[in-house]
């Protein structure tokens, strides 16, 4: 008797969906895409080696017919496959519900050359209930969508392959364009640009402190003699000065000096009390792109982790398709979303009648729900097994989908504006605002995040005492502020995607890709969740913008996604559409052909930036400095240095360029003698920053020792002694009462203690911004041995609950992002509501943690027992579909023919 084979793209979606089909169904993975266009010159085949089209992988000449191949990496799996087919009576395919997973099922079509009858199987998630609908509910390949994600497929090939080798010969080896990567980039340059061309202003204002009854409350300067106080936004930003036609008083130091006395000396009356009554509705529940925006805000989840973690809970069955722009909830999902809202807050937090939500994104595709917990019942995030980023995530998930079947949030926005003397300069008004939460609502279980982690919280109150109009309030104290105008901030992961969707560039699905590919073509660094452009992505880009203008506008772009989006639909023709964008006179291929010979390398390699005495050039080995001076002989002569990685373009101005310069010029700045060794201490500035060195490089002293200047030390203030005792790191600071000798020293990961406990044992701790690790005591590294080492997310114990009875770890109390939770290894259980830091006892904390281990994957399981299958680690899954993407990166730069897979983007 004949089976059906089912084929899905990983092994853990296998392992799930195969506990949900009849025994005589046999589900295998497909590892991702079995055939792609040719990654490099051993995977063209035979009958095409010599042929110019071949590496670019479709022939333009014919049709743009693309060439499809398996990757060596492949073969075995298709094999399998094929074997698989044989005495099965029925193929099913079961790839994600978007167009690559469609794209997916008509290569293995192509691939398979079935016998036997085919039907494509679509689900949203991997439950029972939804896989049962699915097979009831079988369909043919949609052949619409199969030609959208082959067309964006080659002209993503055509950008890439056509403008990558011009950049290996105009600026430098192994860089990539891209159809959206290389306007990403373009938008990370402009805000650097801004950043560059910012000047910043200064104001000062007045801040109160006032007391009415026994309630405290704070104020601040909003108009003196009439005239409104100028604030921030009033600033020019590339002046530094008020903007033209500014009508605000821009109030001195000098000023705000003798207002602080005159105000504080003088009574104060309440001149108007104003209260607004508000209503905030919940936002709608996730899509690809605000699950990304909020987990980077959140979780600090990059992109790329946000969807690796994610695809792993969509195939365990957790949550419901991640790649998706629609906000729509099924009935079931509301249903469920509404039962939990009853279940843990009570019939008074669900609004009167069921919310629905519209997309508002461009043309919406992908999956057509929203991203939610899967199933007819939402399981809660403690009855799940998860931890670490798996359980954070579908946390934030399972909040915002409660969340957005709750009721209005009702407030009372406050506002009391008061008047005191200020003497000759008049009278000077002032304004306190607050906010009243009257019904919490929807607050309960969700706010939405900001970029600014400062940002107070919609959900927190504000609240003032009862004021009204003709009350004196006592002045407690008055402070005179200066404030200086900031630039513009660089972008976070979740600002770039949420520009990029509004703008309507490139697919919610691809941008955690096309960050990974930005990043990882060195294009940006990443770092304290900001993305800076680097020298390369200024050159890159100053190219683009000169000769292929239209590649980095955003709007031309987004005009291409719409036209690709119209072929999905069948409203444009495919083929046309390519031929006008790659041939004739205005065609890319011609322009490229074209503009290839006015390209000046020595000029694209250049990135001139105003205000400094040289030019930056991209080399083979990085940035580097490059200016002319006179030698002693009287010739002009090019001086080049190379620049520190950690100086990015914004940061380059011209005293660091000259300090670089001089030293390259004039040898290694000697700060003196040693006087232990007699050999002298140089300064040094190398690509990875400034460092300190005794002696010169000899054939006697190949190795001189080293060390680099702690971060945020200036090389300008390095005296000779810190020099030295930088030299002579780790420095002893004692014995450790336990026994071992306790260090500090500066490592890769900044300075440190460590306790040496023997037999190779180490303990260490970082130091803090407050610590000197060239003065650190004994005492202070105790004291920080005596904290707990911080957990996962760096998060710090907030105390110990105690050790149990019979248990060797004591239980820790820690505030993470979703509210106070108990810890005992590696058991987490979160507080209930109304349980504090001070109330929680040890007899709770046990009972909490002896819960969650019994429901989660820390409860003991009996000798011989299997491993739960849906235990297995989430990241696996997703490693294994990239898999064409993803392996052979060593063999990469062993040819010039393989490097062209890095214009793939």
């Amino acid at each position: 008797m004949g089976h059906t084979l089912v084929i899905v793209e990983s092994p853990t979606k296998a392992r799930t969906i195969r506990g949900f089909l009849p025994k005589d169904f046999k589900v295998e993975a497909s590892m991702g895409h079995v055939r792609d266009l040719p990654n490099n010159a051993s995977e063209i085949p035979a009958a095409h080696k010599g042929e110019k089209w071949a590496n670019l992988g479709v022939n333009t000449a014919a049709n743009f017919e693309p060439l499809y191949v398996v990757p060596k990496d492949k073969k075995k799996v298709v094999k399998e496959l094929k074997d698989a087919l044989k005495g099965a009576d029925q193929l099913l395919l079961a790839t994600d519900e978007d167009r690559e997973g469609e794209s997916i099922s008509w290569h293995l079509l192509q691939l398979l050359s079935p016998k036997v009858p085919v039907k494509r199987m679509v689900f949203h998630e991997i439950t029972k209930e939804a896989i049962s609908r699915a097979l009831e509910d079988t369909r043919d390949l949609d052949m619409e969508l199969v030609h959208a994600q082959e067309t964006r497929r080659i002209l993503d090939r055509l950008v890439g392959y056509t403008l990558s080798p011009l950049l290996w010969k105009k600026v430098a080896w192994g860089l990539s364009a891209g159809r959206v990567q290389s306007v990403a980039v373009r938008l990370l340059v402009q805000r650097e640009r801004a950043r560059r061309a910012f000047r910043s202003g200064s104001y000062w204002d007045l801040k109160a402190r006032l007391e009415q009854g026994e309630a405290g409350f704070e104020a601040k300067l909003s108009h003196l003699k009439g005239e409104r106080i100028a604030g921030g936004s009033d600033f020019d930003e590339s002046t530094g000065a008020l903007k033209a036609g500014s009508k605000v008083r821009l109030l001195s130091e000098a000023e705000a000096r003798q207002l602080q006395v005159q105000v504080q000396a003088n009574p104060w009356q309440v001149t108007s009390v104003e209260e607004k009554p508000t209503v905030r509705k919940p936002v709608p529940p996730f899509t690809t792109s605000t699950l990304q925006q909020e987990s980077n805000r959140k979780l600090r989840l990059s992109a790329r982790e946000t969807m690796r973690t994610a695809q792993g809970l969509y195939e365990r069955g957790f949550i419901t398709y991640m790649r998706t722009d629609s906000v729509h909830l099924s009935d079931q999902a509301i249903n469920a979303a509404r039962s939990c809202v009853s279940e843990k807050y009570g019939k008074d937090y669900l609004s009167p009648s069921p919310r629905q939500f519209s997309t508002k994104a461009r043309n919406a595709q992908e999956a057509h729900e929203a991203i939610r917990p899967a199933g007819e019942a939402f399981r809660t995030p403690n009855a799940t097994g998860l931890d670490g980023k798996d359980l954070a995530l579908y946390e934030l998930i399972w909040k915002r989908t409660v969340a957005s079947q709750m009721a209005d949030a009702r407030l009372t926005m406050l506002a009391v504006e008061l008047q005191a003397d200020g003497g000759a300069l008049g009278p000077a008004q002032f304004r306190a605002s607050g906010k009243r939460i009257d019904f919490a609502g929807f607050f309960r279980a969700y706010v939405e995040g900001s970029d600014d982690p400062d940002a107070a919280l919609e959900g927190q109150e504000l609240l003032l005492p009862a004021l009204k109009v003709g009350d004196s309030p006592a002045c407690k104290a008055v402070e005179a502020l200066g404030h200086q105008t900031q630039p513009p901030a660089r972008y976070s992961e979740a600002a770039l995607v949420k520009m990029l969707e509004k703008e309507g560039i490139g697919r919610p699905s691809t941008y955690a890709s096309i960050i990974g590919t930005i990043v990882d073509r060195g294009y940006a660094t990443l770092a304290n969740n900001s993305l800076t452009p680097s020298f390369t992505a200024f050159a890159v880009t100053a190219l683009l913008e000169e000769h292929f203008p239209d590649l980095v506008d955003t709007s031309f772009t987004a005009r291409m996604e719409n036209t690709l989006d119209e072929i999905s639909h069948g409203q444009v023709q495919w083929l046309p559409y390519l031929e006008s964008f790659f041939k004739g006179e205005k065609g890319l291929e011609t322009q490229v052909q074209q503009r290839e010979g006015d390209i000046d390398p020595g000029v694209s390699r250049t990135v001139e930036l105003e205000g400094l005495p040289c030019v930056v050039r991209i080399g083979r080995f990085g940035a580097y400095l490059e200016t002319k001076r006179v030698a002693e002989d009287g010739t002009e002569e090019l001086l080049k240095a190379t620049l520190p990685q950690e100086i990015t373009p914004a940061d380059l101005d011209a005293e660091k360029a000259e300090l670089i310069l001089r030293q390259k010029a004039d040898g290694p700045e000697s700060l003196g003698d040693d006087p232990e060794s007699g050999e002298q201490v140089y300064l040094l500035f190398g690509q990875y920053g400034p460092y300190v060195q005794r002696g010169q490089v000899s054939d006697e002293n190949p190795k001189p020792k080293r060390a680099s200047l702690p971060k945020g030390a200036k090389p300008e203030e390095l005296t000779l002694e810190d020099a030295i005792a930088l030299l002579r790191l780790p420095r002893q600071l004692g014995d450790h009462p336990e026994g071992g000798r306790v260090e500090a020293g500066l490592g890769r990961f900044g300075p440190y203690v460590v306790h040496h406990k023997g037999k190779g044992e180490k303990d260490y701790r970082s130091l803090k911004a407050e610590d000197d690790v060239l003065v650190v005591g004994l005492d202070r590294a105790l004291e920080l041995f005596a904290m707990p080492k911080k957990g996962r997310g760096g998060r710090t114990a907030l105390k110990d609950i105690g050790v149990p009875e019979g248990a060797d770890e004591a239980i820790q109390l820690f505030d993470g992002p979703y509210g106070l939770y108990v810890k005992q290894g590696k058991v987490n259980a979160s507080l209930p509501e109304g349980t504090t830091a001070d109330t929680i006892t040890l007899e709770q904390a046990v009972e909490l943690l002896a819960a969650k281990a019994a429901t989660g994957k820390a409860a003991a399981r009996k000798p011989g027992a299997k491993k739960p299958a849906a235990k297995k680690p989430a990241a696996k899954a997703p490693a294994a579909k990239k898999a064409p993407s993803t392996t052979k990166t060593g063999r990469l730069r062993a040819s010039a023919v393989r490097v062209i897979r890095a214009a793939d983007s």
